[in-house]
This record gives C-alpha cells, structure tokens and sequence, in this order.
C-alpha cells in the first residue's frame, strides 16, 4: 500500500476514534504519529489498520435511493 492509501484510511477513520477501545485507539495514535513523521507503514501495521478499517467504515447502501431516481415505465404512465 502506499502512503496516499495509508492516510485516506486514517482520514476516514478519525471519524470513529471515540468507538475505539483502549487498545484500538492507543494503535491508532501511533499510526497518526507515523504518519505524520512520513513513515510507510509495514505489512503487519497495514494489515492492522486495514482491519480497523473494515471494522468500523460501513458503506451507506445506496440501493434504498435508486427507486427515486429510476424514470417511470411507459406502461405505468399511460395509465
């Protein structure tokens, strides 16, 4: 992974810090300050962080919103 990738998790991240547990987030300030010392991460911290990640992001399901945006059928309009 590089460092771009590295920090838009971290960005994303900072949103659920105060979720953390007491482990989680002493982890993750010490991949804050790695960060900011322009540190590439290893293939375990990676990993771990991946795993903060997965844990704690869960896309929006955007499929609840596609019926508002679906153009009416052809039959259901002549009626």
């Amino acid at each position: 992974m590089s460092y771009r990738d590295q920090g838009k998790y971290l960005e994303t991240l900072k949103k659920y810090e105060r979720n953390f547990t007491r482990e989680e987030l002493e982890e993750y300030k010490m991949f804050i300050k790695r960060q900011k010392d322009d540190e590439d991460f290893d293939s375990v911290s990676m990993k771990r962080l991946k795993e903060l990640h997965d844990k704690y992001y869960k896309p929006a399901d955007l499929s609840k919103y596609y019926n508002f945006f679906k153009k009416p059928d052809e039959s259901s309009a002549n009626d």
